[in-house]
This record gives C-alpha cells, structure tokens and sequence, in this order.
C-alpha cells in the first residue's frame, strides 16, 4: 500500500530527533494548518470508477478506508519510524494489538519461536496460551542469558521476541549480541521497547528487525489514549504486516493517533526529566527498601549494559519488601501522592503490585520463575518534584514499619 501523505524522507531522516518528534511526518491540507489535523472520517470518494478501481490495484497514491488509511494516523506511522531509524511502521488500536499482529502476521503452524522468560504478563499470554494454540512452538530462556538464545534454536525457529528493559523487573537484554544471533541464523528479531522509546533506546540501530510499542506508554505520555506501533522495513511492513492488519482490522483510531502526534511533540523532555527523577527515587529507596532495579543505577547487576544501549536509566523501577503481598499493599494504600494504577508512561507518578494486577494472569510458579514475587511493587516516576515523591514514599514505608 503507497504512502499517501507526508514529507520527503530524503530530508527529514537526516533531521535530528528533536526535529522529528516536532515535524516529522507532518503533511498540510490545502488550508495550510500548522498543527496536524485531525480526519475523522471511515471512507473516501473518487472521481470516478476507474481511479476506484487504480486505487484498490495500487496503481495510483490514495486513500480506500480508514480501515487501511487515515491522513492523522499516516502522520503518526511516519513520525514513529523517522524517531526510531526504521524504514516503515504501522499503527494500531493498541500495545498489544502491536505485539500480536507483529507476532502472528509472519508465523504459521510448525513454527517455532524463542522468547524472554520475563515480558509483560499479555505478552507472556501470547508466548504460553495463544501461540501454542495454533500450533506454534515456544522456547522460554532467561533474556540476559545470551547463550540460552543461541542455544534454544531449532531449524523450525522463526524468530526472536523480548522486551528490555523488562517489565516489571527490568532485566536487560543484550540487544546486539542476541540480535545478532538472530541474523546469523537468519530469524528476525522482534523487540518491545515501550519501557525505553526511542528517546532513550533504538534496537534498530542494535540489529533488531522489527521493534513494538505500546504507544499508550511514554508516546502519549500523558495517560489519554490507547495506541500501539510497528516499526520495521518497508518490505515487512508493506508485505508481511500489513495484508494481516488490513484484514483482521487493529485500527488505530484518528483521534487518538491525532493525540499521540502531539504526545511526541515533547517525549524527548518528559523521558529526560521523568529519568533524572527515578535516579533520585531510586537512591532514596535503596537505603530504605531490602532492594531496588532500576538500570541508572550502578547496583543493578546490567548497569554497565543498560548504559551502553540507554541514555540513560528510564521511568520504572522494581521494588523488592520482605514482607510479602501484606507489606506491598499496606505502602500502596498509605500513598498520598503517588497513584495505584497498572498504568505507565503517564506525567503523574503510578505505582502497581503485579502479583495482583498486570501479572495476575500467570500461575504462581511461572511470576516465580520471572522473579515477581508478592513483595514486589512497579514504581513508574512522573513529572512531578522528585522531593515529594520522596516524602511521600518515606511516610509509606514508615507506615509499614520501614
């Protein structure tokens, strides 16, 4: 399917980031709007039969349906892919719409793929209950152990999928030493960077063949819309995801492709500082709490390796307590600042118990192989001043006798 609307890309890869989360992908109507505008519309008409029909071959540039195209989400599929060095992306409804469609687009009964033990608890849905339905093998390793990748391939592999940093223990994968096995084998690899973004990470720029979002994340940034990308190439993209989504339909809606534009406007500002307030958090609590992940600082046992492919540490950060799912869910309801929610990426501070929310899914003994354990708490870190975010963490933890 041509791409309809947009700027020359000749020009605009050579744009710095900051440039393209701002312009990238913008395209004008005859009215000469500056921000982008907003089509809220499901069809389109045609001058005649035959330009319908020219359409629908793909011989000639237009649009067919919202369900295929939209002037506001075409914006957002290019500005996505100049902010992550790719030649393509798509769009759709959702994180994991992205993670699904990526996954089952390229695989057929026979298959066989590699996984990382721990990824978000949908994603481990798909690797554990929905893949094997279908007849799909899968090979769960422990992702920072590069060797297990290597060694988990089988003539049937087709391709490699984790997600690093990790939710929610922020395991970190070594992304050009396993993305490059995969490219010595000839698999793709597919990455779900919705933790990092492209402000902080480009696992393209590592090996990586297709990397996923949930732009419902940092993207948005502000807790508004569901969302969620495919990055990859033109040829994947055009050839391999886009026949699956035109026909099973994980559209991304206009309105919230419209606000996910402007979420980009200012992604690189709010990880920056979102990121220095989780150092600050993430000290405080290390002298308070039995541990601490967070990749900025030097105690996580990847820091080295999370420096070499980040900018810096993040948003999110796991917190281990001693005293099980009581102590967790006592800190959560003595908060008077911080939220609970599941939710991440948001400018507001949100803190969650996976055991009992996003990982609630998975039997016990498969949270315990991740290493979630009932004390564990997901802290993301917002915008707010970091010194407050500190009170009110200390007022928690002393109401649970830390």
């Amino acid at each position: 399917m041509k791409r309809t609307t947009g700027q020359d890309r000749s020009i605009t890869r050579h744009w710095r980031p900051a440039t393209q989360a701002v312009r990238g992908g913008t395209a004008r109507s005859e009215w000469g709007e500056t921000s982008e505008a907003l089509f809220l519309n499901s069809g389109y008409s045609y001058d005649n039969a035959e330009a319908a029909a020219a359409r629908f071959a793909g011989t000639e540039t237009g649009m067919t349906y919202s369900r295929l195209q939209n002037p506001t989400v075409e914006m957002l599929e290019q500005r996505i892919a100049l902010l992550d060095g790719a030649e393509a992306a798509r769009c759709m409804a959702s994180g994991m719409a992205a993670m699904t469609a990526a996954l089952l687009c390229q695989l057929s009964q026979g298959d066989h793929i590699v996984a990382a033990r721990t990824m978000f608890g949908s994603c481990r849905w798909l690797t554990d209950t929905l893949l094997p339905r279908f007849g799909v093998g899968v090979t769960i390793v422990d992702g920072p152990d590069t060797q297990a990748w290597a060694d988990a391939v089988r003539p049937e592999t087709r391709l490699f999928f984790f997600e690093t940093p990790a939710n929610p223990t922020l395991d970190i994968v070594d992304l050009a030493a396993v993305c490059g096995i995969a490219r010595e084998r000839g698999l793709l690899s597919v990455v779900d960077n919705a933790f990092a973004t492209a402000a902080l990470q480009r696992p393209i720029d590592f090996g990586a063949d297709i990397v996923a979002y949930s732009a419902t994340k940092m993207m948005d940034g502000q807790g508004r819309v569901l969302a969620g990308a495919v990055c990859g190439s033109e040829d994947f993209i055009e050839n391999t995801l886009l026949p699956f989504t035109r026909n099973t339909g994980p559209t991304l809606s206009a309105f919230n492709a419209w606000v996910v534009l402007k979420g980009l406007e200012t992604l690189e500002l709010r990880v920056a500082r979102q990121s220095e307030n989780a150092l600050a958090v993430a000290t405080f609590l290390e002298g308070r709490v039995p541990g601490v992940l967070y990749p900025g600082l030097t105690s996580h046992p990847q820091h080295a390796l999370a420096m070499r492919q980040m900018r810096l540490g993040g948003t999110v950060m796991a917190v281990r307590l001693d005293g099980g799912r009581a102590q967790a869910h006592g800190l959560l309801n003595a908060l008077g600042l911080i939220d609970i929610s599941n939710n991440l990426g948001d400018t507001r501070s949100l803190m969650t118990h996976p055991c009992s929310t996003t990982h609630s899914g998975l039997a016990a003994d498969v949270r315990e192989a991740m290493g979630i354990g009932e004390g564990m708490l997901r802290l993301h870190v917002g915008l707010e001043d970091p010194q407050d975010l500190i009170d009110d963490l200390d007022q928690a933890l002393r109401a649970v006798g830390l």
